[in-house]
């Protein structure tokens, strides 16, 4: 019987398919977070463990492999099938990430262009909420933060 997991299920629901590059990485990210599995995209993977490794070690070089294996799977089951098939084969979560980066990058300029420009333009309404426009400016910043 599968359990339910409502981390994967944010994945799923939002499916990498091309435009939608900076709301994907952004639920990527939460989950990694969530899951303690953003550690293997941020840091290297520790030396391969000779007959002379301690258990820590060992176990350190294990967890890692075994969460990037994780997370190249998470990676390629929230993404369309189009773009599933040139990173299947490749070494790394990180790896797949620089790769999505470069293809969706020009995209990405022009995002944070675009919100960039919104971010110093908008003025908050006479008689609204602050709360609400607060609100708003930390959206902004969020994505030009994910960008």
């Amino acid at each position: 019987m599968s359990s339910f997991n409502p981390l994967t299920s944010i994945l799923n629901q939002n499916k990498l398919e091309g435009p939608n590059y900076v709301d994907w990485k952004r639920n990527l990210d939460i989950v990694l977070t969530a899951e303690s599995y953003k550690f293997v995209i941020t840091e290297e993977c520790p030396e391969k463990p000779d007959e002379d490794a301690t258990d820590d070690q060992v176990k350190a070089y294990d967890k890692w492999v075994k969460v990037d294996e994780m997370i190249r799977c998470y990676i390629l089951a929230s993404m369309a099938n189009v773009l599933q098939h040139p990173h299947q084969s490749m070494g790394s979560a990180y790896d797949m990430l620089e790769s999505l980066k470069e293809m969706f990058g020009e995209q990405n300029c022009t995002s944070k262009q675009t919100i960039m420009k919104t971010l110093l333009n908008t003025k908050m309404a006479k008689g609204s909420s602050v709360r609400d426009h607060v609100l708003k400016m930390m959206c902004l910043l969020n994505e030009l933060e994910v960008l």
